[in-house]
C-alpha cells in the first residue's frame, strides 16, 4: 500500500513538472565581471533547489557534528538514568519477596548511580523513593542507625521535590510504623502527631495511631481512634463493635478511685454508655470501688428493658447487680419483679434478683430464685456456689439449721466441681 502511494505523488509530480516546466521559454542572464551567462529559466530554477539542499544539508551536518559531544553526554546519562531505574524496581521488588539483603544493596546502587551522575541529581524525588526503600530493607534486617539514617534524609530530600506531599507523608508514615514496631510507643506517637491534619485523619494514619496508643496502655485515647477508624470503615461492623467494646472496658479499668471513674465514664462515647457489657464492666468496676448506690444508677436504665436483651447481655447486667447490692433502695423491687420471666431463659438474671430480694429481706421470693440458679447447670460453679451459700445464710437466719447445713454442703460440691 505503501508503494503504491509513492508511485501515485512521483506521478503527481512528473505530471506538474511537465505542465510548468514544459511550456517556459525564458531565459536568465547571469552578468559577472564583463561575462554574461544566458541559462534557461529552468535550469536556474532546479539549479536553485539543488543549491538550497546542499547548502541546508552542509549546515544540518556540520550541527550534527558540533552538538555530537552534548549528545554522546545525553545518551550517557539517559543509558545510567535506566540503569538507576532498573536498580529502583529491583530494589521494590526484592522487598516486595522478601529478599532484604539483595533489595538493600539494589537500593544503594540506585542512590550511588544518581549521586555519581551530575544530571541525575536534580532528580530528587527518585533519590528519596530510593531512600525509603532502603530505609524498608534495613528495617526488616534490624539495622535501626542506618535506616533511621536513610529515613531522615528521605525526609529531606521530600522538601526538594517537586511532589513533596506524597513522598513526606510516606517517610512520615514509615517512621511511626517502625518506632511502632520497635516498641517505641512515645516516638510512634511524637511522629504520629507531627503529621499534617490532613494526613492525621487517613485510614493508615489511623490504624497506626491505634496500635501506638494501645502499645502505650493509652485506652482512652485508643478508644477514640479505633471510633474514627469504624467511622472511616477501617474495620467491619463486627470487629468494630468488639474493638470498641474491649477498649471501653480497659479504659473503665484504668480509673484508680470513683472520682476518675466517674470522669472516664463522662469522655465515653454516648453509644458506649448504652451498651450493656460496657454499662455492666463499669457498674462493677464502681462497685468494687465502693459506690455501689452510683453503680445501679448507670445499672437502672438498663435494666428497666433486660427483657429485650440477648442472653449475654443479660447475664453481664446481673453480674454487675450482684456485686452492687449494698444498701438496695425499695425503688428497685418494681424492676426486680418485671425481671423476674427473664429469669427463667438466664439463670444468671434469677441469681441477682435472688441476691437483690435476700437484701431486702424478701425471703420467701429470694429463696425460690436462688434455688431456681442454683440447680441451673448452665451456670458456671462460682455462681452456683453463690447460690447455695446464700441459701444457706438464709436458712441460718431463720434458724433451719439441717437445711443450712445441707445448703452449704451443696455449695462445697459445686466449688469442688
Amino acid at each position: 500500500m505503501r508503494n503504491v502511494v509513492w508511485i501515485l505523488l512521483l506521478a503527481i509530480v512528473a505530471v506538474v513538472a511537465a505542465s510548468a516546466l514544459g511550456s517556459n521559454d525564458g531565459l536568465v542572464s547571469i552578468y559577472w565581471l564583463g561575462w554574461r551567462t544566458d541559462v534557461s529559466f529552468n535550469l536556474f530554477v532546479i539549479t536553485l533547489i539543488v543549491l538550497f539542499l546542499a547548502i541546508y544539508s552542509t549546515v544540518r551536518g556540520l550541527d550534527t557534528l558540533v552538538g555530537l559531544p552534548e549528545r554522546a553526554k545525553r545518551w550517557r546519562t539517559l543509558q545510567r538514568d535506566r540503569v538507576a531505574q532498573a536498580a529502583l524496581r529491583e530494589a521494590l521488588s526484592m522487598y516486595l519477596a522478601g529478599r532484604y539483603t539483595r533489595g538493600y544493596k539494589a537500593a544503594q546502587r540506585a542512590i550511588s548511580i544518581q549521586a555519581d551522575t551530575p544530571d541525575l541529581n536534580l532528580d530528587a524525588e527518585f533519590t528519596a523513593l530510593s531512600h525509603l526503600l532502603a530505609a524498608g530493607n534495613l528495617h526488616r534486617l534490624q539495622d535501626r542507625t542506618q535506616r533511621d539514617e536513610h529515613l531522615k534524609r528521605a525526609l529531606e530530600l521530600a522538601q526538594l521535590t517537586r511532589r513533596p506531599r506524597a513522598i513526606e507523608e510516606g517517610a512520615r508514615l514509615i517512621m511511626a510504623e517502625c518506632a511502632i514496631e520497635d516498641h517505641d510507643a512515645l516516638r510512634a506517637l511524637r511522629d504520629l502527631k507531627d503529621l499534617p491534619s490532613g494526613l492525621g485523619r487517613r485510614t493508615q494514619a489511623l490504624r497506626l495511631r491505634l496500635q501506638a496508643a494501645k502499645l502505650a496502655r493509652q485506652p482512652l485515647e485508643a478508644l477514640k481512634t479505633a471510633r474514627l477508624l469504624a467511622k472511616h470503615q477501617g474495620f467491619t461492623a463486627d470487629a468494630a463493635e468488639g474493638l470498641l467494646r474491649s477498649l471501653a472496658t480497659e479504659t473503665l479499668e484504668t480509673a484508680r478511685d470513683t472520682e476518675q471513674l466517674r470522669k472516664v465514664w463522662q469522655q465515653l462515647d454516648a453509644h458506649d454508655r448504652k451498651d450493656p457489657l460496657v454499662v455492666a464492666r463499669g457498674a462493677t468496676r464502681m462497685a468494687s470501688l465502693g459506690a455501689a448506690v452510683e453503680a445501679r444508677q448507670w445499672l437502672a436504665p438498663l435494666w428497666d428493658n433486660i427483657h429485650t436483651m440477648p442472653v449475654d447481655a443479660c447475664d453481664a447486667l446481673a453480674q454487675a447487680l450482684s456485686v452492687s447490692l449494698a444498701g438496695l433502695e425499695a425503688d428497685w423491687l418494681p424492676r426486680l419483679d418485671a425481671a423476674t420471666s427473664t429469669a427463667l431463659r438466664a439463670p444468671g438474671v434469677a441469681l441477682a434478683v435472688g441476691l437483690a430480694l435476700a437484701e431486702r429481706q424478701l425471703w420467701g421470693k429470694a429463696r425460690s430464685m436462688l434455688l431456681s440458679a442454683a440447680n441451673d447447670l448452665q451456670l458456671d460453679a462460682n455462681r452456683r456456689r453463690m447460690a447455695w451459700t446464700r441459701l444457706g445464710d438464709l436458712a441460718e437466719e431463720e434458724g433451719r439449721t439441717d437445711e443450712a447445713a445441707r445448703f452449704y454442703r451443696l455449695a462445697a460440691l459445686a466449688e469442688r466441681v
